[in-house]
Protein backbone atom coordinates (compact mmCIF):
# COMPACT_ATOMS: atom_id res chain seq x y z
CA UNK A 1 0.00 0.00 0.00
CA UNK A 2 1.31 3.45 -0.84
CA UNK A 3 2.55 5.57 2.01
CA UNK A 4 0.33 8.42 3.13
CA UNK A 5 1.62 11.80 4.36
CA UNK A 6 0.81 10.72 7.92
CA UNK A 7 2.53 7.35 7.87
CA UNK A 8 5.18 6.54 10.45
CA UNK A 9 8.09 6.91 8.05
CA UNK A 10 7.65 10.69 8.44
CA UNK A 11 8.08 10.45 12.22
CA UNK A 12 5.77 10.07 15.19
CA UNK A 13 2.88 12.53 15.21
CA UNK A 14 2.54 12.70 19.01
CA UNK A 15 -0.89 14.30 18.81
CA UNK A 16 -2.54 15.69 21.97
CA UNK A 17 -4.69 12.64 22.74
CA UNK A 18 -1.87 10.06 22.68
CA UNK A 19 1.33 9.49 24.61
CA UNK A 20 2.63 10.73 27.95
CA UNK A 21 1.19 13.89 29.51
CA UNK A 22 4.21 16.04 30.08
CA UNK A 23 3.47 19.77 30.13
CA UNK A 24 2.63 20.76 26.56
CA UNK A 25 4.05 17.36 25.50
CA UNK A 26 7.51 18.86 25.82
CA UNK A 27 10.45 16.50 26.50
CA UNK A 28 10.78 14.92 29.93
CA UNK A 29 14.11 15.31 31.74
CA UNK A 30 14.54 12.95 34.68
CA UNK A 31 18.09 13.98 35.58
CA UNK A 32 17.98 17.35 37.32
CA UNK A 33 21.70 17.74 36.75
CA UNK A 34 21.15 17.61 33.00
CA UNK A 35 18.58 20.37 32.46
CA UNK A 36 19.40 22.15 29.20
CA UNK A 37 16.50 24.42 28.36
CA UNK A 38 15.10 27.94 28.41
CA UNK A 39 12.11 26.87 30.54
CA UNK A 40 11.76 23.95 32.97
CA UNK A 41 8.34 22.96 34.30
CA UNK A 42 8.10 21.12 37.63
CA UNK A 43 5.15 19.78 39.56
CA UNK A 44 4.72 20.37 43.27
CA UNK A 45 1.84 18.05 44.22
CA UNK A 46 1.55 19.21 47.83
CA UNK A 47 -1.66 20.31 49.58
CA UNK A 48 -1.03 19.76 53.29
CA UNK A 49 -1.05 23.53 53.71
CA UNK A 50 -4.76 23.84 52.93
CA UNK A 51 -7.20 24.82 55.66
CA UNK A 52 -10.48 24.05 53.90
CA UNK A 53 -10.92 21.82 50.83
CA UNK A 54 -7.93 19.68 49.92
CA UNK A 55 -7.18 18.23 46.48
CA UNK A 56 -4.62 20.58 44.95
CA UNK A 57 -2.02 17.81 45.16
CA UNK A 58 -3.66 16.51 41.98
CA UNK A 59 -3.32 19.88 40.27
CA UNK A 60 -0.03 19.22 38.43
CA UNK A 61 -1.40 16.09 36.74
CA UNK A 62 -4.59 17.81 35.67
CA UNK A 63 -2.74 20.86 34.33
CA UNK A 64 -0.34 18.65 32.38
CA UNK A 65 -3.22 16.69 30.85
CA UNK A 66 -5.05 19.89 29.92
CA UNK A 67 -1.86 21.35 28.46
CA UNK A 68 -1.74 18.66 25.80
CA UNK A 69 -4.54 20.60 24.10
CA UNK A 70 -1.91 23.26 23.41
CA UNK A 71 0.84 20.92 22.18
CA UNK A 72 0.74 22.70 18.90
CA UNK A 73 2.67 20.31 16.68
CA UNK A 74 3.35 22.95 14.06
CA UNK A 75 6.32 24.92 15.30
CA UNK A 76 4.68 27.39 17.67
CA UNK A 77 1.49 29.31 18.33
CA UNK A 78 0.59 32.21 16.06
CA UNK A 79 -1.39 35.04 17.68
CA UNK A 80 -3.04 37.10 14.95
CA UNK A 81 -3.80 39.99 17.34
CA UNK A 82 -0.13 40.40 18.23
CA UNK A 83 1.14 39.14 14.85
CA UNK A 84 3.64 37.01 16.77
CA UNK A 85 4.40 33.30 16.72
CA UNK A 86 4.96 32.42 20.36
CA UNK A 87 7.04 29.44 21.49
CA UNK A 88 8.66 28.71 18.12
CA UNK A 89 9.93 25.16 18.29
CA UNK A 90 13.25 25.98 16.63
CA UNK A 91 14.31 28.51 19.27
CA UNK A 92 12.44 28.02 22.57
CA UNK A 93 13.48 24.95 24.53
CA UNK A 94 10.93 23.81 27.13
CA UNK A 95 11.27 20.67 29.25
CA UNK A 96 9.24 19.00 31.98
CA UNK A 97 11.38 17.72 34.86
CA UNK A 98 8.57 15.84 36.60
CA UNK A 99 7.53 16.35 40.20
CA UNK A 100 9.39 17.30 43.35
CA UNK A 101 9.59 14.64 46.03
CA UNK A 102 6.66 14.96 48.42
CA UNK A 103 6.37 13.04 51.70
CA UNK A 104 2.85 12.81 53.09
CA UNK A 105 2.27 14.81 56.31
CA UNK A 106 5.85 16.14 56.29
CA UNK A 107 5.68 19.78 55.27
CA UNK A 108 9.32 20.65 55.79
CA UNK A 109 10.70 17.67 53.87
CA UNK A 110 8.19 18.22 51.06
CA UNK A 111 9.03 21.91 50.86
CA UNK A 112 12.73 20.98 50.79
CA UNK A 113 12.06 18.77 47.77
CA UNK A 114 10.35 21.63 45.96
CA UNK A 115 13.16 24.03 46.83
CA UNK A 116 15.74 21.54 45.50
CA UNK A 117 13.91 21.37 42.18
CA UNK A 118 13.75 25.13 41.74
CA UNK A 119 17.42 25.44 42.67
CA UNK A 120 18.31 22.86 40.02
CA UNK A 121 16.36 24.81 37.39
CA UNK A 122 18.00 28.10 38.33
CA UNK A 123 21.44 26.47 38.34
CA UNK A 124 20.77 25.35 34.77
CA UNK A 125 19.92 28.92 33.78
CA UNK A 126 16.32 28.07 32.95
CA UNK A 127 13.06 29.77 33.90
CA UNK A 128 11.31 27.79 36.65
CA UNK A 129 7.59 27.24 36.13
CA UNK A 130 6.09 25.36 39.07
CA UNK A 131 2.68 23.67 39.04
CA UNK A 132 1.00 23.49 42.46
CA UNK A 133 -0.21 22.24 44.77
CA UNK A 134 -1.50 24.66 47.35
CA UNK A 135 -0.09 28.16 47.72
CA UNK A 136 2.33 27.15 50.45
CA UNK A 137 4.56 25.77 47.68
CA UNK A 138 5.50 29.36 46.91
CA UNK A 139 7.50 29.42 50.15
CA UNK A 140 10.18 26.94 49.01
CA UNK A 141 10.12 28.45 45.52
CA UNK A 142 11.08 31.86 46.91
CA UNK A 143 13.58 30.26 49.32
CA UNK A 144 15.39 28.84 46.30
CA UNK A 145 16.10 32.31 44.87
CA UNK A 146 18.57 33.41 47.56
CA UNK A 147 21.73 32.56 45.59
CA UNK A 148 20.27 33.75 42.30
CA UNK A 149 19.35 37.10 43.86
CA UNK A 150 22.79 37.44 45.45
CA UNK A 151 24.22 37.35 41.91
CA UNK A 152 21.51 39.09 39.90
CA UNK A 153 19.63 41.38 42.26
CA UNK A 154 16.35 41.25 44.16
CA UNK A 155 12.96 40.09 42.94
CA UNK A 156 9.60 41.84 43.09
CA UNK A 157 6.72 39.46 43.77
CA UNK A 158 3.57 39.86 41.66
CA UNK A 159 0.62 37.88 43.02
CA UNK A 160 -2.75 37.21 41.35
CA UNK A 161 -5.09 35.95 44.04
CA UNK A 162 -8.40 36.37 45.81
CA UNK A 163 -6.66 36.20 49.19
CA UNK A 164 -3.86 38.18 50.80
CA UNK A 165 -1.99 35.10 52.12
CA UNK A 166 -0.10 37.34 54.55
CA UNK A 167 -0.76 35.55 57.87
CA UNK A 168 2.34 35.45 60.06
CA UNK A 169 1.27 32.61 62.34
CA UNK A 170 -2.09 31.09 63.25
CA UNK A 171 -2.59 28.05 65.50
CA UNK A 172 1.14 27.46 65.23
CA UNK A 173 1.03 27.29 61.41
CA UNK A 174 3.68 29.37 59.62
CA UNK A 175 4.07 27.43 56.36
CA UNK A 176 0.49 26.90 55.18
CA UNK A 177 -1.28 28.38 52.19
CA UNK A 178 -2.22 31.47 54.18
CA UNK A 179 1.42 32.36 54.90
CA UNK A 180 3.45 32.55 51.66
CA UNK A 181 3.33 36.28 50.98
CA UNK A 182 4.35 37.05 54.58
CA UNK A 183 7.26 34.61 54.34
CA UNK A 184 8.28 36.21 51.02
CA UNK A 185 8.10 39.74 52.41
CA UNK A 186 10.55 38.73 55.15
CA UNK A 187 13.23 37.86 52.61
CA UNK A 188 15.92 40.54 52.19
CA UNK A 189 16.03 39.80 48.46
CA UNK A 190 12.30 40.43 47.92
CA UNK A 191 12.08 44.14 47.18
CA UNK A 192 8.29 44.41 47.38
CA UNK A 193 4.97 42.82 46.48
CA UNK A 194 2.12 43.70 44.12
CA UNK A 195 -0.94 41.81 45.36
CA UNK A 196 -3.63 41.87 42.68
CA UNK A 197 -7.24 40.70 42.86
CA UNK A 198 -7.55 40.61 46.66
CA UNK A 199 -11.24 40.82 47.56
CA UNK A 200 -14.28 40.07 49.69
CA UNK A 201 -14.50 38.82 53.25
CA UNK A 202 -11.27 37.20 54.32
CA UNK A 203 -9.63 35.35 57.16
CA UNK A 204 -7.03 38.14 57.20
CA UNK A 205 -7.82 40.83 59.76
CA UNK A 206 -7.29 44.54 59.15
CA UNK A 207 -3.98 44.29 60.96
CA UNK A 208 -2.81 41.83 58.31
CA UNK A 209 -3.40 44.34 55.55
CA UNK A 210 -1.63 47.02 57.55
CA UNK A 211 1.32 44.68 58.11
CA UNK A 212 1.48 43.85 54.41
CA UNK A 213 1.54 47.51 53.39
CA UNK A 214 4.18 48.28 56.01
CA UNK A 215 6.36 45.51 54.56
CA UNK A 216 6.17 46.77 51.00
CA UNK A 217 2.90 45.49 49.55
CA UNK A 218 0.67 47.32 47.08
CA UNK A 219 -2.79 45.74 47.36
CA UNK A 220 -5.50 46.09 44.72
CA UNK A 221 -8.88 44.41 44.41
CA UNK A 222 -10.43 43.32 41.11
CA UNK A 223 -12.81 46.30 41.21
CA UNK A 224 -9.97 48.73 41.88
CA UNK A 225 -7.98 47.23 38.99
CA UNK A 226 -10.92 47.55 36.61
CA UNK A 227 -11.38 51.16 37.63
CA UNK A 228 -7.69 51.95 37.14
CA UNK A 229 -7.17 49.97 33.93
CA UNK A 230 -4.32 47.64 32.99
CA UNK A 231 -1.80 50.32 32.06
CA UNK A 232 -2.30 52.25 35.30
CA UNK A 233 -1.90 49.05 37.32
CA UNK A 234 1.34 48.22 35.51
CA UNK A 235 2.63 51.72 36.26
CA UNK A 236 2.37 50.91 39.97
CA UNK A 237 4.76 47.97 39.56
CA UNK A 238 8.48 48.93 39.58
CA UNK A 239 9.77 49.19 36.01
CA UNK A 240 12.84 47.25 34.90
CA UNK A 241 12.69 44.92 37.89
CA UNK A 242 13.07 41.17 38.12
CA UNK A 243 9.60 39.74 38.76
CA UNK A 244 8.49 36.49 40.31
CA UNK A 245 4.87 35.80 39.34
CA UNK A 246 2.61 33.67 41.52
CA UNK A 247 -0.88 32.89 40.21
CA UNK A 248 -3.50 31.44 42.51
CA UNK A 249 -6.26 30.07 40.29
CA UNK A 250 -8.86 31.45 42.72
CA UNK A 251 -7.84 34.91 41.55
CA UNK A 252 -10.07 34.11 38.58
CA UNK A 253 -13.83 34.15 38.98
CA UNK A 254 -15.27 30.74 39.94
CA UNK A 255 -17.57 30.95 36.93
CA UNK A 256 -14.49 30.11 34.84
CA UNK A 257 -12.34 28.49 37.56
CA UNK A 258 -14.58 26.38 39.83
CA UNK A 259 -11.90 23.76 40.47
CA UNK A 260 -10.23 25.20 43.54
CA UNK A 261 -10.44 24.78 47.27
CA UNK A 262 -11.30 28.38 48.20
CA UNK A 263 -13.35 29.97 45.39
CA UNK A 264 -14.21 33.65 45.72
CA UNK A 265 -16.80 35.39 43.56
CA UNK A 266 -16.02 38.66 41.83
CA UNK A 267 -12.75 37.46 40.32
CA UNK A 268 -10.78 38.14 37.16
CA UNK A 269 -11.71 37.02 33.69
CA UNK A 270 -9.08 35.51 31.42
CA UNK A 271 -8.05 38.51 29.35
CA UNK A 272 -7.65 40.80 32.36
CA UNK A 273 -4.92 38.57 33.75
CA UNK A 274 -3.35 37.84 30.36
CA UNK A 275 -3.05 41.55 29.53
CA UNK A 276 -1.40 42.31 32.87
CA UNK A 277 1.00 39.40 32.44
CA UNK A 278 1.83 40.42 28.88
CA UNK A 279 2.53 43.97 30.05
CA UNK A 280 4.63 42.68 32.92
CA UNK A 281 6.80 40.61 30.56
CA UNK A 282 7.61 43.82 28.65
CA UNK A 283 8.03 46.02 31.74
CA UNK A 284 10.81 43.99 33.34
CA UNK A 285 12.15 40.43 33.46
CA UNK A 286 10.01 37.58 34.75
CA UNK A 287 12.43 35.15 36.41
CA UNK A 288 10.07 32.66 38.01
CA UNK A 289 6.45 31.51 37.90
CA UNK A 290 4.18 29.31 39.93
CA UNK A 291 0.49 28.54 39.46
CA UNK A 292 -1.33 27.01 42.40
CA UNK A 293 -4.57 25.75 43.94
CA UNK A 294 -6.04 23.86 40.96
CA UNK A 295 -8.07 21.06 42.57
CA UNK A 296 -9.51 18.81 39.85
CA UNK A 297 -12.05 17.05 42.08
CA UNK A 298 -14.09 20.27 42.00
CA UNK A 299 -13.45 20.83 38.29
CA UNK A 300 -16.10 18.62 36.73
CA UNK A 301 -15.77 19.99 33.20
CA UNK A 302 -11.98 20.34 33.29
CA UNK A 303 -12.26 24.04 32.50
CA UNK A 304 -10.11 25.15 35.45
CA UNK A 305 -7.17 22.98 34.42
CA UNK A 306 -7.54 24.17 30.82
CA UNK A 307 -7.52 27.78 32.02
CA UNK A 308 -4.38 27.10 34.07
CA UNK A 309 -2.60 25.46 31.14
CA UNK A 310 -3.67 28.17 28.71
CA UNK A 311 -2.56 31.07 30.90
CA UNK A 312 0.79 29.38 31.52
CA UNK A 313 1.40 28.63 27.84
CA UNK A 314 0.60 32.22 26.93
CA UNK A 315 2.71 33.61 29.75
CA UNK A 316 5.73 31.46 28.86
CA UNK A 317 5.38 32.51 25.25
CA UNK A 318 5.33 36.19 26.13
CA UNK A 319 8.27 35.88 28.53
CA UNK A 320 10.39 34.21 25.87
CA UNK A 321 9.31 36.67 23.18
CA UNK A 322 10.21 39.61 25.44
CA UNK A 323 13.66 38.04 25.90
CA UNK A 324 14.05 37.76 22.14
CA UNK A 325 14.11 33.97 22.18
Amino acid sequence: MANTPNSYDTGRLNLPFVGICTFGKYPYVADWNAIDADVAVMGAPFDFGTQWRAGARLGPRSIREASTLFSFGHGGAYDHEDDVTYLPAESVRVVDIGDADIVHTDTMQSHAGIEAGVRAILKAGALPVVLGGDHSINIPCINAFDEDCAKNGPIHLVQFDAHLDFVDERHGVRYGHGNPMRRAAEKPYVSGLSQLGIRNVSSTAKEGYEAARSMGSDILSVRQIRKLGVEAVLERIPAGARYYVTIDIDGFDPSIAPGTGTPSHGGFVYYEVLEMLAGLAKRGTIVGVDLVEVAPDYDHTGTTAILAAQILMNLIGRIMHARGV
